[in-house]
């Protein structure tokens, strides 16, 4: 009998420890440092206190543009390498550029390499504690499923996926005419009048009710349910469960009666945070604008010579409240991609030039939509704008869809920094639960997260 407690983190929870504890060990090592060689370029003291905030905001900012706090990067090995290195080096050399902000720069080279040094030490020590322990199964969460027979694989793949500590080991069916077992991989059928019994057994802490039926739920299971949510284990709807976990909207599961599933983000009629949001805009597109102007001579030529066509390239997309507008971008397919109609772009798309890969990879073939931006038509964060002929076509057979036409589409997006690109009607359903989520939670945080995974993109060559 496994009746034990299982202690748990949430990935919320794992994020926030990640953060807090990357910033304690890289001071705690600092500290020691101080104390086993000469070292006095940082050091503790009420008077320069600002040293460390200006290092705690270093080492979130990059954690985050280096993907530290990716769960799925916190549990590799080599990643956990990859992006501590990138981090340390990039926090080491900000920090000693901006010594308004933090110590003066030291005389001998011996203590910047230290300082190097012993930061990547404590931050990689507390990476590897992370993942030999916080990262193991010791944290596991046992889970058992309420739901119809058909939902079972779709439902263990779409939460085990993104959170490998979730685990379901059992699932009761609620279809009232179901008279067959069925088990998929270790997720074993639990018959309804054994609830109680099968969550003491094996130490589930949560019971998820995914079935939108309730004709399933006798008065018996309702009475365990009752009886095991008085006694401490978490009762939870499926939906909340997928959008926690996922930071999605499950669209398929939820009904047209959108206000109660997703009240939208007060930040959408926020005067004062579109004001801000506008101004920021303005100044990111004169910026973007200025490069792209200043690596237009590069553009220039690889155009001439590889793409052979005209240099930008203009499409019809939906905005803001369904109005159409023109795109502009950089063009990076061959002449006629479309002759035969419209497609969906796809990643290794052969209608892509060898130049147009470059552009596409690293982003550059949007800098022309800050002219967008600056008209209005669009955000710099965003659903991305589709199509007129795919809208309609996805509007027709997803619900919601158009929903996403209530903000500003935008030049980069929750979708966009999370999802690859979507090649086909199935892809376009996973985007716009990523759309409807950021609807849904927009907020200044969500805006910086967005801006830091875009920066990763960009960074890591991931654009498409």
């Amino acid at each position: 009998m496994n009746s034990s407690k299982k202690m748990h983190f949430e990935i919320s929870e794992r994020k926030v420890l990640l953060r807090i504890f990357d910033v304690l060990f890289v001071l705690f090592g600092l500290y020691c440092l101080s104390f086993v060689s000469d070292f006095n370029y940082f050091h503790f003291s009420m008077t320069n206190y600002y040293w460390i905030i200006v290092l705690t905001v270093y080492i979130n900012v990059f954690g985050a543009i280096f993907e530290m706090y990716n769960l799925q990067v916190a549990s590799n090995h080599f990643q956990v390498l990859r992006s501590t290195i990138l981090t340390t080096t990039s926090t080491v050399l900000f920090y000693l550029l901006t010594p308004v902000f933090s110590p003066e720069l030291p005389k001998s080279r011996l203590q910047i390499l230290l300082f190097y040094i012993f930061f990547f030490m404590s931050l990689y020590a507390w990476r590897m504690i992370y993942v030999h322990f916080l990262a193991s199964n010791r944290f596991v969460q046992n889970i058992i499923l309420l739901c119809d027979r058909e939902q079972v694989e779709e439902l263990v793949l779409g939460l085990e996926s993104v959170d490998p500590h979730y685990r379901i080991i059992g699932y009761i069916n609620l279809e009232t005419d179901a008279t067959s077992e069925f088990e998929y991989k270790k997720v074993k059928h639990v018959e309804a009048n054994e609830l109680s019994k099968f969550v003491k057994e094996n130490g589930i802490s949560e019971i998820v009710v995914a079935s939108q039926k309730t004709d399933g739920i006798t008065a018996d299971l309702y009475q365990q349910l009752l009886y095991l949510l008085e006694s401490g284990k978490s009762i939870r709807e499926y939906t909340q469960v997928f959008e926690s976990k996922t930071q999605r909207i499950p669209v398929q599961y939820i009904s047209r009666d959108f206000y109660r599933f997703f009240p939208f983000s007060r930040s959408n009629q926020n005067k004062l945070y579109l004001s801000f949001v506008r101004l920021l805009e303005i100044v990111l597109s004169l910026i973007g604008l200025s490069i792209g102007l200043a690596i237009l001579p590069l553009i220039l030529i690889g155009n001439v010579f590889w793409n052979k066509g005209k240099l930008f390239y203009t499409q019809k997309r939906v905005g803001k409240d369904g109005v159409v507008f023109k795109i502009i971008k950089f063009r990076t397919m061959v002449k006629n991609a479309e002759k035969a109609g419209a497609v969906f772009a796809k990643s290794n798309d052969v209608r892509v030039t060898k130049f147009g890969k470059i552009l596409r990879k690293t982003r550059i073939d949007e800098f022309p939509q800050f002219i967008n931006i600056l008209k209005g038509d669009m955000a710099v964060i965003g659903p991305r704008p589709e199509r007129p002929v795919f809208v309609k076509e996805i509007a027709e057979t997803m619900p919601f869809y158009e929903t996403r036409h209530i903000i500003k589409p935008g030049l980069t997006g929750w979708a966009q920094v999370n999802y690859s690109y979507g090649e086909k009607l199935e892809d376009s359903l996973i985007k716009l639960q990523y759309d409807l989520y950021y609807i849904k939670h927009r907020s200044i945080y969500l805006d910086l997260d967005i801006s830091f995974k875009t920066i990763s993109t960009i960074l890591f060559y991931r654009g498409q």
